[in-house]
This record gives C-alpha cells, sequence and structure tokens, in this order.
C-alpha cells in the first residue's frame, strides 16, 4: 500500500499556472475592458489580444455531479480556463467572440443565469446554512434559494442604479454580513438551558468567556454544576450556544429575520458605512420564506424607481432621508429600529469612520 501523500505547507498557490493564456501574455497591460451585454466582460490588451468572460450564477452548494457539468462546459467551449467569483458567480474565458455564444447557450440549457455584471443583484452571498453549519438560526442558503428564484431577472438584466450586493447570514455572530441589503437571522429572547444536561456537555469556563457582554456566570442547579445569565446584560447574541448546546437560543417564536439596508465596503463616491435597521421580526419561515422575498422586493423596488444613476442603495437612503426611505417602502417603523444599548457608542467608536 502506498503511502498517503503528505501536504504540502506553502500557502496560497502562485497564480500563474491557472491563468488564461491571454491574460498571462497581456498581465498589467489591459488597454480599456467593456460589457457588451449583461454578463459579459471583454478585456482588450495594447497588443490587439482579447479576452472574453461570461459570468454565470450558481447555486454554490454543489454536488460531484454538478462539478462535473461546469467543467466538462469548460473543456468543451471554453479552452479549459475556469474560476469562481466571490460571491460564487462561476467565470469561463475564451479569446475570441465567436465562442461566446455557444458558451452562454449551453449555460442557459443547462440551467445557469447569465448575469451578474454591471448594475444588477448580484448573486447573493450567503452562509452554510443547515447543511454545513452547527449553529444556525436559519438556513441563509436556503433562502437565498427562494429570494433568487424572485430576483433572477434583476440578475440577468442592467437596471439597477447601481450594482446591488445582498447577503444572508445564519446567525449574528459568525457570518452577521453586510452590503446593500442584509438579511440576518435575529434572536431577541436570551437562551433556555436545560441544566441537567450542562455539567455533561459543557466545558463552563469556555462558555464564561465566550460571552462579549460577561452575562454568564457559573451556578448550581438542583444540585449540578450549571450555568445561569443575566438577562438585563445579555445581548441574544447566542455565542454560548457552540460551546454549550444546552443553552439553546434558537426558538420558533422568537428567532426571526431582520433587514439591514446601506451597509458599504468600497471608497467609490462615498465612504464605506455601516448598515442600518430596516425591518424586524420578519417571519423564519422555511422553506420559500415569503415573508423575506416581500420585504427586499419593496425595497429594491423603490430603489430602482427613485435612486439617481450610480448612488447605492444606502447613499439613495441619505440623500431622501430615513423617513421618506420608510414612506417610499412601505415598511414600519417601530422601536426596534432606535439604537438605544448602552454599548453602541463603544461599538461605532471602534470604527475608524465613525466618530461620537
Amino acid at each position: 500500500m502506498s503511502q498517503p501523500r503528505m501536504p504540502e505547507e506553502t500557502g496560497v498557490p502562485e497564480i500563474d499556472p491557472y491563468l488564461h493564456p491571454v491574460m498571462k501574455k497581456n498581465y498589467g497591460d489591459w488597454k480599456f475592458h467593456d460589457r457588451p451585454r449583461p454578463g459579459v466582460l471583454r478585456h482588450v490588451a495594447n497588443s490587439g489580444d482579447e479576452l472574453w468572460t461570461v459570468r454565470a450564477g450558481t447555486p454554490r452548494q454543489m454536488d460531484v455531479t454538478m462539478i462535473r457539468e461546469l467543467m466538462d462546459i469548460a473543456d468543451d467551449l471554453a479552452e479549459g480556463y475556469v474560476r469562481f467569483t466571490s460571491r460564487s458567480n462561476i467565470e469561463y474565458m475564451v479569446s475570441t467572440e465567436a465562442q461566446v455564444k455557444p458558451l452562454m447557450d449551453k449555460l442557459t440549457e443547462c440551467g445557469y443565469p447569465i448575469g451578474g455584471t454591471g448594475n444588477s443583484v448580484s448573486m447573493i452571498a450567503h452562509t452554510q446554512g443547515w447543511l454545513h453549519c452547527d449553529i444556525p438560526g436559519t438556513d441563509a442558503s436556503g433562502a437565498v434559494k427562494a429570494l433568487m428564484d424572485e430576483l433572477v431577472h434583476e440578475f440577468e438584466h442592467e437596471e439597477m442604479p447601481n450594482r446591488v450586493k445582498i447577503t444572508t447570514s445564519c446567525c449574528q455572530i459568525n457570518c452577521g454580513g453586510q452590503g446593500d441589503i442584509a438579511i440576518n437571522i435575529q434572536h431577541v429572547k436570551p437562551p433556555k438551558i436545560n441544566h441537567d444536561l450542562v455539567a455533561n456537555v459543557c466545558e463552563r469556563p469556555t462558555v464564561v468567556a465566550r460571552c462579549p457582554v460577561a452575562a454568564i456566570r457559573p451556578a448550581m442547579v438542583n444540585g449540578k454544576p450549571s450555568l445561569e445569565v443575566d438577562e438585563r446584560k445579555c445581548v441574544c447574541c447566542g455565542a454560548c450556544f457552540p460551546p454549550c448546546p444546552p443553552m439553546q437560543i434558537n426558538d420558533p417564536e422568537h428567532s426571526n429575520f431582520a433587514i439591514w439596508v446601506g451597509g458599504k465596503n468600497s471608497n467609490a463616491r462615498s465612504k464605506p458605512t455601516f448598515h442600518k435597521l430596516v425591518a424586524s421580526n420578519v417571519p423564519n419561515n422555511p422553506p420559500r420564506w415569503p415573508e423575506v422575498g416581500d420585504v427586499v422586493k419593496r425595497i429594491l423596488a423603490a430603489y430602482k424607481e427613485d435612486a439617481k444613476d450610480y448612488e447605492r442603495i444606502g447613499e439613495w437612503a441619505e440623500r431622501i432621508g430615513w423617513g421618506s426611505f420608510f414612506e417610499k417602502t412601505d415598511l414600519p417603523f417601530t422601536k426596534y429600529h432606535i439604537d438605544n444599548w448602552r454599548g453602541g457608542r463603544a461599538n461605532l467608536n471602534a470604527s475608524s469612520h465613525v466618530r461620537f
């Protein structure tokens, strides 16, 4: 029996072997690029060489059959060169325009939508969901599937004022990302503790140390070592659940979606910004999450109709005022939109862009 191959601890591999030959030949020597149509990019080098890229959406979580299908398309129609984007799109690169249409036709035939470039709704970035993660309050990947079924037109067409980046997260502590629209699960009740199991399952000092607001402390309950939560301090983040499953944070009634708007990471046209809460207590209602889809579509419709060219959603909301934002989107403004947490000021002061 042969010895297993030992891992090579060399870090990220060199990029050169994976570059398309046209890209390698003209590296750093490009003249311009444009978008002949949504989902297609053309890069032209000073040498006159062209590189065409076709972008298609994928479900991100794939089985072997799907991966083989995508790679067969690359081998048969795209010169064997392919890459995945940070938002789980797949991009095929070819060196002639004549190769673009057959490639697009094959992707469409196999059910992969072409788009995601320019001023469109990008493929939604999402976390692992029930398939892979051990602490989710919802299935972000399932919510993305349901939502993109309704937004696929906006992915395939460049009809938005600017790019729209949407994220979904299964919980608030590990993967709560931000974007133009961010969809996160929100727990609003402290964890329910099964005291009979804590001593057998949990390493109590680890759980105490894991709490970001020092709301957990050791306790003796019914003669057994356990834990207790100071509910005046608890922010319902769920950080205690991973090291101690008997501290159940998920609740069918009180763990629901919260939708945030206006997050921005780039410096283009305006500084990076935090997103703001615009909808809370949105039902966590699998398998199609219709309430989430309704809120997101309201926001996109108002933004599409009212924003100026190249305004991001947060820039549009700041220009018209958040009062007008709630009116145009027909979303209720409630007490939950007011940030009155005592630690909020310290959090904001930790940013390099905001000072209070």
